[in-house]
């Protein structure tokens, strides 16, 4: 009945079929969607009707095409239901951006839909029976995901894996082979049951194997949470400082001061017995703060002498050329002598196109388009990742001869940098906890903010190393090395986190040697498939 359908009856039921599988990731978690969404897909790809496998649309020349409209439609869905909160960044200035929300709304699902489309074209197009079509349809649609987050800047967000990426025990596996190989197993449990239906014994062969996964993944997750334990580091203490400002006071300059004050009192540590205090606020929580020599006295005046903060800002540089420009970025502000100072600073690289520039400018800005961002060129791109010691920081105010600092190294990330997986921090120098600062207000009470706080667990597990999280409306979080919250604050809530340190693990397989677990299950998949077309 599915496969037989044909026209916008087949359209929409493709349509529906990809929201649904949307719907399996945050914030709604309704896993047995995934199989039923991917299982109408596959059938629609597969055209199987009653004479079996060998007597399908074999010789219709139009059937990769078919496949390939029927993938375009289902990625549509997914991506509309699962980026529907881009719209809402354009309605905070509504009267300069609001015309631009239907594009972004509707022209990055149609984009992006194109991932699914390509893969169910190629798995159509080779004839092979019913499970070894949708292994090879997994692995192919795993393989663009992949292509997804690199190619141009990349984007890597609503992975299919992170329907999993709401309990910590079933996305423990991300330890071993990253987001893209939980999202690989992901996708066999989501075409395992459908992949058997024909089987005339075992029918029910392909659910019990999608159950056995699932329970595995499980009950592997549950065992390594409880076999590392919570572990904490002594003598030092974050404090993860959630404002809760709406966006439109935010970016209000006759609101800068109130708004700075407020993050003061927020920053207060509970544990005044600590060693070491780190208080952290989010992405562009002060503009210029390291600059700002009234703002400073007051930290020096407010904040105890043994706490550093490390706070979202803006400053203004010059680049390769010589041009001053904006960047985004990340200061320590620590305690030299009583008075208050930026030890160290950090750039954002990853830079979100359109949010903090615009791509091909003289083009886009011919045609009436322009950046959210609050400058003329945008923000400039820093030069990379950093790991950050704030007993010897680049440019560092600690005296000469200062004894080692007691806060261990971090890595900053800001904002959307914390969506690429194995791209946290320079290669050969590993840091000791992650520090995430954003501003997730721009996106309202959606599934965004939601679905960025899935892919900060995500990064804790694959690299074996604690985050604190500070968002300015929300979601906040210290997050351990297990990808277990420590302390998390609710979506639009005034909140401060207070928590010790969690310790760093070992480095896992996957900060070790990256995707190759990955490439190595991904390409058995396709051997399997193509081993079966040789023969």
């Amino acid at each position: 009945m599915i496969a037989g359908l044909s026209g916008w009856r087949r359209h929409v039921l493709s349509f529906f079929a990809g929201a649904g599988t949307a719907a399996a990731l945050a914030p709604f978690y309704v896993w047995p969607l995934l199989a039923v969404g991917f299982g109408v897909l596959f059938i629609l790809i597969s055209e199987e009707r009653p004479g079996g496998p060998e007597q399908t649309s074999r010789k219709d020349p139009k059937r990769v095409r078919r496949a390939a409209i029927d993938g375009w439609w289902f990625g549509f869905g997914y991506f509309l239901l699962g980026i529907y909160w881009l719209g809402f960044s354009f309605l905070v200035q509504a009267d300069q951006f609001a015309w631009m929300a239907p594009f972004a709304v509707l022209g990055m699902p149609a984009f992006l839909a194109v991932f699914f489309a390509l893969p169910a074209a190629i798995a159509t197009a080779v004839q092979v029976e019913a499970w070894r079509r949708a292994v090879l349809f997994a692995a192919l649609i795993s393989v663009f995901e992949y292509l997804r987050g690199h190619i141009l800047t990349g984007f890597p967000w609503n992975l299919t894996g992170q329907a999993f990426a709401g309990l910590a025990a079933t996305s423990q596996t991300a330890a071993l082979w990253g987001a893209y190989g939980l999202s690989f197993l992901t996708l066999l449990i989501a075409f395992a049951p459908v992949a058997t239906l024909r089987w005339r014994a075992r029918p029910w062969a392909g659910g019990a194997f999608a159950a056995f996964l699932v329970a595995t993944l499980s009950v592997y997750g549950i065992l390594r949470i409880e076999a590392i334990g919570e572990q904490s580091r002594d003598g030092v203490v974050v404090r993860v400082v959630q404002p809760n400002i709406a966006q439109r006071e935010k970016i209000d300059p006759s609101r800068r001061a109130d708004n700075f004050y407020r993050h003061i009192d927020l920053s207060l540590p509970e544990d005044k017995s600590a060693p070491a205090v780190v208080v952290i606020w989010p992405e562009n929580a002060t503009p210029f703060l390291h600059e700002a020599r009234d703002a400073l006295s007051v930290l020096a005046a407010r904040l105890p002498a043994n706490a550093t903060l490390l706070a979202g800002t803006v400053r203004l540089g010059l680049d390769g050329e010589g041009e001053e420009r904006a960047f985004n970025s990340f200061a320590a502000i620590d305690d030299i002598n009583g008075a208050r100072e930026a030890v160290a600073t950090y750039d954002k690289h990853h830079l979100a196109p359109f949010g903090e520039y615009l791509p091909m400018r003289s083009v886009l800005r011919a045609v009436g388009l322009a950046q959210l961002a609050p400058f003329e060129q945008g923000f400039k791109a820093g030069p990379g990742p950093r790991t950050i010691s704030l007993a010897n920081a680049e440019g560092s105010s600690l005296p000469t001869g200062a004894k080692a600092h007691p806060i261990p190294p971090f890595a900053p990330l800001i904002c959307y940098e914390t969506v690429f997986p194995g791209r946290l921090y320079p290669r050969g120098d590993r840091p000791e906890w992650l520090v995430t600062v954003t501003n997730d207000a721009w996106f309202g009470d959606s599934s965004g903010p939601r679905q960025h706080l899935d892919q900060s667990r995500l990064r804790t597990i694959e690299t074996g190393l604690p985050m604190a999280r500070s968002a300015n409306t929300g979601i906040s979080a210290i997050i351990d090395a297990r990808g277990v919250y420590v302390a998390r604050a609710q979506l639009y809530s005034k909140a401060a986190l207070e928590a010790p340190l969690p310790q760093a693990l070992a480095p896992t397989l996957y900060a070790r040697f990256g995707d190759l677990f990955y490439f190595v299950m991904v390409f058995s998949a396709v051997g399997v498939s193509f081993f079966a077309v040789r023969k």
